[in-house]
């Protein structure tokens, strides 16, 4: 993103004057004003067009105000702390009525990694009894499975949350997501 197109009409300049007094092409500055990134001899040549500073041209985006719907996903699987399979059902719709590519990329892996978890939660509770017995365990051994899982779980929302907040991206993800 750039104001290359609010400070070419705050100096009462068309694209074609912009584009002679830059020695730029009038594509090259239309698609500079449609949003193509600046950078290198354009931006400076651009910059002295405009008598400005090259920083100026550029907008700063906020990368935290795009991955906030990924936020919002990851947290929604607490969820699942309280209802089973919650960690998933919940995720997947907010996943899927996503429309930005790269919170809905973020919200795939999330569903993905707690699909997983899930998975193997179930069948360590359906193992659970004929293990107990088998070795003669008059503890239940499912608790011992069912606190493991919901801290594995704790902790892949709260690493997946820090690091979304301070590197925008993911700290447990699938090299592929099967969604």
């Amino acid at each position: 993103m750039n104001n290359v197109k609010t400070l070419r009409e705050a100096k009462n300049m068309t694209q074609m004057e912009l584009a002679q007094k830059s020695g730029l092409s009038l594509r090259t500055v239309q698609r500079i004003e449609a949003g193509s990134i600046l950078k290198g001899f354009t931006l400076k040549a651009i910059a002295e067009s405009l008598e400005t500073q090259p920083e100026s041209l550029i907008v700063s985006t906020n990368d935290n105000d795009k991955i906030d719907r990924a936020k919002l996903i990851n947290l929604s699987a607490l969820f699942g702390l309280i209802f089973p399979y919650g960690n998933v059902i919940l995720p997947l719709l907010l996943t899927y009525k996503t429309k930005d590519a790269k919170n809905k990329e973020l919200g795939k892996n999330i569903v993905s990694i707690h699909i997983i978890l899930s998975v193997v939660a179930s069948i360590l509770m359906i193992v659970s009894p004929f293990v107990q017995k088998a070795l003669s365990i008059q503890f239940p051994l499912f608790l011992v499975f069912l606190i493991a899982i919901i801290s594995i779980k704790l902790i892949i929302i709260l690493k997946n949350g820090m690091n979304l907040n301070q590197k925008n991206d993911l700290y447990f993800k699938l090299k592929t997501s099967f969604l």
